[in-house]
């Protein structure tokens, strides 16, 4: 066996081993959280459940879902809660292979992204529920009473987060470009008409059908589309220099 075979082997075994050690935690948190699934998912609920009609309660259409449903919810909040952990695996299989100064600029964006993932989740749970869900009871016709599925609403609210986790990187994937030499902060500048009208088309698709949270998407994305390019404005002429 050769050299570089040698090499590619022990890269495979420690990435493998890597994968273990996370989905070992991940199984160990969804572990500790099982026996809590139904206070979570009551948690969860919160944001609905405050502006549902009284006398009204949420429904479970399909005969396991009130069984199944809070046990989704806690492995997909296992793997959310695993993020650290996950990129602190990713960071350490990568880092032998980067040079010092990509080291230290790879590492404050792992945990900024990090960040930035937990700081889109909790926006969308404190401040864009409320308002979604306010606005989508009060629009039921008269006559209709709102009872919504409980397995329905897990994937509505998880839709949600991913959408907001995802949309809040934007400073990261910004000043991932302007590093990697892809395009630069003026470039960036001069579309941002462009990134302007598309963070409210990614609004319209990423959430319910109503201008509130079309809204409370569209204008987080610009803003921290303005930091990022802020951001990669100092790391350029830094970089120049």
């Amino acid at each position: 066996m050769s050299e570089n075979e040698q090499f590619f082997i022990s890269h495979l075994i420690e990435l493998r081993n890597r994968l273990l050690r996370v989905v070992a935690f991940i199984f160990v948190v969804f572990l500790c959280a099982a026996p809590f699934a139904n206070e979570i998912y009551a948690f969860l609920s919160g944001p609905l459940l405050q502006h549902m009609p009284e006398n009204s309660s949420m429904i479970a259409t399909d005969v396991a879902s009130p069984f199944f449903t809070p046990f989704k919810l806690v492995l997909v909040g296992s793997i959310f809660f695993s993020v650290p952990v996950i990129l602190f695996h990713f960071w350490g299989f990568v880092a032998p292979g980067l040079y010092r100064h990509e080291k230290r600029l790879v590492l404050p964006l792992l945990m900024g992204s990090t960040f930035l993932f937990y700081l889109g989740i909790a926006f969308a749970y404190f401040v864009v529920f409320p308002l979604v869900f306010g606005f989508l009871t009060a629009a039921a016709p008269e006559g209709v009473t709102v009872m919504t599925d409980i397995s329905k609403y897990l994937d509505f609210v998880l839709t949600l987060f991913f959408a907001f986790g995802l949309s809040f990187e934007v400073p990261i994937i910004t000043i991932i470009l302007v590093w990697t030499g892809i395009t630069s902060p003026k470039s960036l500048a001069e579309k941002r008409p462009y990134v302007i009208v598309g963070a409210f088309i990614i609004g319209m698709f990423l959430t319910p059908p109503d201008a509130i949270s079309q809204t409370l998407l569209a204008l987080p994305i610009w803003l921290l589309f303005e930091i990022g390019l802020l951001l990669s404005r100092l790391f350029f002429t830094q970089k120049q220099e």
